[in-house]
């Protein structure tokens, strides 16, 4: 019989969303997000609270709309204030445009500024700290999707053509910390990797300096991004770079140039020590070369190329060794193979992608396009709100997949009750990860009910 009204599927919202409001989410979405000229009326009426609705269920786990539903069943109602219907949450998404969802944007890097303040979420950007830039492609079906166009995407490492839509992302990692989204953009599937790219890293580095980071910055990007205006924002933000460029003529001319004897043997998958030397014997080896990039523009500037060259694996019964070569372009002091080990962790926001395709994006849930890009930067949000959660209740839970989090923090079943009313949560006992709900709960509210 589903009849009891006093069950909670989702105990661990409540410090969760009280975390979102300590630092100011609401008043956040209340003051930046301004819709007016609604399509349908009211459709646009108090946007923060049906947006905080959308966050937390996505927090919970939601990758489509209607399953915003969950948190009105049972005692959820009693627990949060203006908890609004699927259907209320999706007619305000449809009301957003272009430039809604930039005012959404400037939300999530507010936030993301407010949560630094009040958890440490990026330890040691006193020392350095990283911003990785990249996109994916979403696929979409059917003819009904805004925007929705054939790009070009990677899949088991062949280039394919398939129809969607493609979200660019900045985010902001150290050493020490799991990566948090500083920026996030929804483009049509046909749009080039790179267009956006050079505003979008000046915005997350300013992001990065209103989130704390008072140490070195780096930003890395793939082929796509190792452009004029990329470097250009770097060097106006005055942050050093670490991007692929891609192999033309001059890059070719520049590797040739490099001298049998310069390349050093990296430690690489695969690779052992000389017993006698002490060195490693790899497949991939790594050497620079100074280059000047955009010789032809005013703007040329002239750095670190760094290049790695692979042994091809599929042709060991060559008389000669087959290579492939990795170039990159930076201007980081690092030493060579240092700087190679540090490019190539720029796949760190890989993790981010696999993380948001696990769970909100996992559906481009509308057909308009303002709508869609609202629930990216919602996603956005709501990722950077669960690392703060994991990273209060236990610094391993710190670089948790939002799917890990849900499981042990948010998805608690518990009964609400009243005695001598007075409200209780009453959870599992034994529960597994009691020690980490604990400290998320004492860390975000004044007294601890009992459990």
């Amino acid at each position: 019989m589903f009849d009891d009204e006093n069950l909670v599927s989702l105990a661990g919202l409540v410090p969760v969303m009280r975390l979102a409001e300590q630092t100011g989410l609401v008043e956040a979405l209340s003051e930046k997000v301004v819709i007016t000229g609604s399509r349908i009326k009211s459709g646009s009426a108090n946007p923060a609270p049906k947006l905080a609705t959308l966050i937390a269920g996505m927090c919970s786990g939601a990758d489509s709309i209607d399953d915003v539903g969950v948190l009105r069943s049972g005692g959820m109602k009693t627990l949060f204030d203006r908890v609004y219907a699927p259907s209320t949450i999706g007619t305000l998404l449809r009301e957003f445009t272009f430039g809604h969802a930039r005012q959404l944007e400037a939300v999530l890097r507010a936030h993301l500024a407010q949560l630094c303040r009040r958890v440490e979420l990026l330890p040691g950007a006193g020392v350095r700290a990283f911003v990785d830039i990249d996109s994916l492609l979403r696929p979409v079906y059917g003819y009904a999707k805004q925007g929705a166009s054939y790009g070009h995407t990677k899949i088991a490492g062949k280039r394919i053509l398939r129809k969607g839509l493609s979200p660019l992302a900045a985010t902001i990692s150290t050493d020490l910390a799991a990566p948090v989204i500083a920026g996030m953009r929804l483009r049509a599937g046909k749009t080039g990797s790179g267009k956006g790219a050079g505003r979008m890293v000046a915005q997350a580095v300013a992001t990065a300096r209103a989130a704390g980071v008072t140490g070195e910055v780096l930003v890395r990007g793939d082929s796509a991004y190792g452009i004029r205006a990329v470097v250009g924002a770097c060097r106006r933000a005055d942050v050093r770079f670490s991007l692929v460029l891609t192999k033309n003529s001059a890059v070719q001319r520049a590797i040739a140039a490099i001298g049998d004897d310069a390349w050093t043997p990296v430690r690489y998958p695969g690779a052992v020590r000389d017993p006698d030397t002490g060195e490693w014997i790899s497949d991939a080896e790594v050497a620079e070369i100074p280059y000047t990039a955009f010789a032809s523009k005013p703007d040329r500037i002239t750095a670190r190329l760094i290049v790695r060259r692979v042994r091809d694996a599929a042709r060991q019964d060559e008389l000669f060794p087959v290579w492939r070569y990795h170039p990159f372009f930076t201007d980081s002091a690092e030493p060579t193979v240092d700087a190679d080990i540090t490019h190539r962790r720029h796949a760190v926001i890989e993790t981010v992608f696999a993380d948001l395709i696990d769970g909100p994006l996992a559906h481009m849930p509308s057909g308009r396009f303002g709508a869609n890009s609202a629930w990216v930067l919602c996603a956005a949000i709501a990722h950077n709100l669960l690392r703060a959660a994991g990273t209060l209740a236990d610094p391993r839970l710190g670089k948790a997949r939002g799917a890990t989090l849900c499981r042990k923090i948010i998805a608690v079943p518990a009964r609400f009750t009243r005695p001598q009313r007075k409200p209780v949560l009453h959870l599992p006992a034994h529960w597994p990860w009691v020690a980490a709900w604990q400290r998320l709960w004492h860390a975000t509210t004044a007294t601890l009910s009992t459990c």
